[in-house]
C-alpha cells in the first residue's frame, strides 16, 4: 500500500513535469490571427545566414512577446512556482519520507549521465539527418548560452536560498541536474520539433526521469526537481526569443577573418552581421 501511494505521488508530479513536453511536441493546429504574421521582410522559403533549411512559420514567429509569454514564461512560471510553494513542510517532506520507506537503499549514477543522452541524438541527427534546424556551429552557440543562462539562473538562487539537501548537502534549491536535463531536453524540441514530435517527447521524458533519480537518489527534494525543470524550459525559450528579435527570425551571419595587428602580430577576428 506504501508502494501504490509512493508510485502515484511521483506519477503525479512527474505528469507536471512532462506537462509542457507534450504542449511543446504537439503540431499547431489552430495559431491566433495576430500571432500568425509572418514577417514581410522573411519569404517564407528563403534560406537565412546559419539556418538548414526554411523555418517553418512557427519558427519564423519565434521573437513574438506573445508566443514567448505563452510557451515559455506562464510554463516556467507554474513550474517553479509548485517548487516553491512545495518546499519543506509543504510537500516535499512528504515525498522525502515517502522515498525512505519504499527506497531507502536506492542508489544509481545514472543521472549524471542521463540528461546528456539527449545530445549524443542531437549531434548523431546532424550526421545522419539534413532535417535539423540550424547549422552546427549554431546549434553549438545557442546551446552553450542556453547553458549558461541555466547556470546563471541556478546557482545563484542556490546559495541565495541556502537549503540542504535531504542527504545533508547544502545548496538544494534549485536542482541543476534537473535544469541541465531540461535545457537540453527544451533545446531538442527547439531544433527537431518539426522533424517529429517524438524527439521532443522522448527528450523530455528523460529529462523527467533525470528528476525522479535525483529524488530517488536522496539528493533532492521535489520542489528542487520541479524548478529545476522550470528554469531549463525558460533559459532555452529566452536564448531563442532574444535570438530571433536580434536577427529578425533569421540568423547571424557570423565569419572568422584573419587580421594583422600593429605590433605585427597575427590573429583571427569574428564579424557578425545582422
Amino acid at each position: 500500500m506504501r508502494l501504490n501511494k509512493f508510485l502515484t505521488i511521483h506519477l503525479l508530479w512527474l505528469s507536471a513535469l512532462l506537462a509542457p513536453a507534450q504542449a511543446f511536441a504537439q503540431e499547431q493546429i489552430k495559431q491566433d490571427t495576430a500571432a500568425t504574421i509572418v514577417p514581410a521582410e522573411i519569404p517564407a522559403d528563403s534560406v537565412l545566414p546559419g539556418q538548414k533549411k526554411p523555418f517553418t512559420k512557427s519558427q519564423l514567429l519565434e521573437g513574438s512577446n506573445r508566443r514567448y509569454l505563452r510557451r515559455a514564461v506562464i510554463p516556467s512560471a507554474a513550474l517553479i512556482g509548485v517548487g516553491i510553494l512545495t518546499m519543506h513542510e509543504r510537500g516535499s517532506f512528504a515525498v522525502r519520507d515517502a522515498r525512505n520507506r519504499s527506497f531507502a537503499e536506492f542508489s544509481t549514477e545514472a543521472d549524471d549521465f542521463m540528461m546528456l543522452a539527449p545530445l549524443v541524438g542531437l549531434y548523431g541527427f546532424n550526421i545522419i539527418s539534413s532535417q535539423n534546424r540550424h547549422h552546427f556551429t549554431r546549434q553549438t552557440l545557442l546551446l552553450l548560452s542556453s547553458g549558461a543562462l541555466t547556470a546563471g539562473l541556478v546557482f545563484p538562487v542556490k546559495k541565495w536560498t541556502d537549503i540542504d539537501r535531504p542527504n545533508g548537502k547544502p545548496w538544494a534549491f534549485p536542482s541543476g541536474h534537473t535544469g541541465y536535463a531540461f535545457t537540453i531536453a527544451t533545446f531538442m524540441d527547439k531544433e527537431f520539433r518539426h522533424k517529429s514530435p517524438w524527439v521532443s517527447v522522448a527528450s523530455y521524458s528523460i529529462a523527467g526521469a533525470t528528476g525522479v533519480l535525483r529524488v530517488l537518489n536522496n539528493a533532492h527534494w521535489f520542489a528542487d526537481v520541479v524548478a529545476g525543470a522550470g528554469v531549463g524550459i525558460l533559459s532555452v525559450n529566452t536564448v531563442y526569443w532574444v535570438h530571433a528579435k536580434l536577427t529578425k527570425g533569421g540568423g547571424l551571419n557570423t565569419t572568422f577573418v584573419p587580421v594583422v595587428f600593429p605590433e605585427g602580430g597575427k590573429g583571427m577576428a569574428l564579424t557578425i552581421q545582422f
